[in-house]
């Protein structure tokens, strides 16, 4: 059964971004995470990952629509 939460190494990975911006999303509530445990680690569901990659996906074609994007 695939695991249903990742870790904000996880994260880092899959977004191809530092551990930083993973944590800056999370604490900014960007990317809705949870923690868990004594220690208080972050975990964010799969799903909302996909969310949040879906999201930046609209945004940048907004952007890109309004020809506000260069590279």
């Amino acid at each position: 059964m695939p695991s249903r939460f990742l870790t904000l190494a996880d994260v880092t990975e899959s977004l191809n971004i530092s551990a930083a911006q993973a944590y800056a999303l999370v604490r900014s509530g960007e990317l809705p995470a949870i923690q868990v445990g004594g220690r208080g680690q972050w975990r964010v569901e799969v799903t909302e990952l996909e969310s949040y990659i879906q999201r930046m996906y609209a945004q940048t074609r907004a952007k890109v629509e309004a020809g506000g994007f260069e590279d």
